[in-house]
């Protein structure tokens, strides 16, 4: 049976790969992931562009936990030195876009599903395959969890937890940092360059970057470190021979535990004369609770444990949860992505391992 679940898994992923599913364009590979789990005998719905199946075999009163993966990708970076859509026909590695950024995750996830399926065990088991991760879209895991989503309207039991899927190797992230985007704008004066006139917007964006790079934050992490902070982009001036009186730049900052969004905004505008806007203070930093059952779990396999840079839908899970998935995060949003076969066949039998070693019950 294992066998059977990993090679269903690699064909899946051959074919997802093969099917574009852009951010906001995942109509496709979603009804492609339904027809095959309808080929496959499992039961789901549909919920807009995600997927949701519940194994309810525990019965009421049963712990819930839900595995979470996403189906969206990152556009092909310019520099793909392969067809980002061809998965190749390598015994080995499996390439293109999303192989590993989340395919893995996904087809993993459905494979340990699959086995929970037929066997007896005090489990809620639930599997929710979203849309639009990676541009923090609305209509993914935000509603899934949402006051919208079948959780919140009892349709669907609360979740106890919550495994998260991305490219971890298989480790356990219990911890991952959060994401503030602020829009910069400084205003000055538009005038001739060559008189002299006006002030100039970009000097002042300029001195407020060096302000924001040079900056300090007092609260260190002892899990996640220091906030991160990094200006991205800077847009100034119409012709070489007119002062500015316009720059927009935008700073991409990393939260950690010990700070909120909004206490973040508030202390980067005030070394700013230019205008910081947030696109978003909800994105906060994320934990595994103490004394979670998945923290359990993790110590008895004595898995390796890690805090994330990068976000995930963990943002928007307001449950117990850790990250966990197969693959390197490395390879996430770079030309020529992969995954390994092996890192396939790791994944599906210590997803199944977790969940058993969770409930703290062998399964029959």
């Amino acid at each position: 049976m294992m066998d059977k679940l990993v090679q269903d898994s690699l064909s899946l992923l051959r074919r997802m790969v093969a099917t574009p599913s852009l951010s906001f364009e995942e109509a496709e590979v979603c009804s492609l992931i339904s027809a095959t789990l309808d080929g496959w005998g499992v039961e789901h719905r549909r919920i807009g562009d995600n997927i949701v199946a519940a194994n309810l075999s525990g019965g009421e009163g049963a712990p819930v936990l839900v595995m979470d993966a996403h189906m969206d990708t990152v556009p092909a970076a310019g520099s793909y030195t392969r067809d980002p859509f061809d998965p190749g026909t390598d015994d080995d590695v499996i390439w293109g876009l999303g192989s590993n950024d989340d395919g893995g995750s996904v087809v993993s996830m459905i494979a340990a599903y699959r086995h929970f399926l037929d066997c007896k065990a005090p489990v809620n088991l639930i599997l929710n395959l979203s849309c639009e991760e990676e541009r923090s879209g609305p209509d993914g895991s935000a509603l899934i969890f949402g006051p919208d989503g079948p959780f919140a309207k009892g349709e669907l039991p609360t979740p106890d937890s919550v495994i998260v899927g991305e490219p971890t190797g298989m480790r356990a992230a219990t911890s991952e940092r959060g994401l503030l985007v602020l829009d910069g704008e400084a205003v000055g004066v538009s005038g001739h360059a060559a008189r002299g006139e006006g002030v100039n917007a970009l000097y002042i964006a300029l001195e407020d970057i060096k302000a924001l790079r040079d900056h300090t934050f007092v609260k260190h992490s002892p899990v996640m470190g220091d906030v991160r902070l990094t200006v991205t982009q800077i847009n100034a001036g119409t012709a070489h021979n007119v002062v500015p009186d316009d720059c927009r730049f935008v700073v991409d900052v990393r939260p950690t535990d010990k700070y909120d969004n909004a206490e973040l905004a508030e202390e980067l505008q005030a070394l700013c004369k230019s205008r910081l806007t947030p696109r978003n203070l909800k994105n906060k930093s994320s934990a595994t609770q103490d004394g979670s059952p998945l923290l359990a779990a993790v110590r008895k396999l004595g898995i390796e444990t890690f805090s994330s840079p990068t976000t995930s839908d963990w943002i928007r899970i307001h449950h117990d949860a850790l990250k966990m998935g197969p693959g390197d995060s490395s390879r996430s949003h770079k030309a020529d992505e992969y995954i390994l076969v092996s890192e396939i066949e790791e994944a599906v039998a210590k997803y199944i391992e977790f969940i058993e070693t969770y409930y703290g019950n062998t399964v029959e």
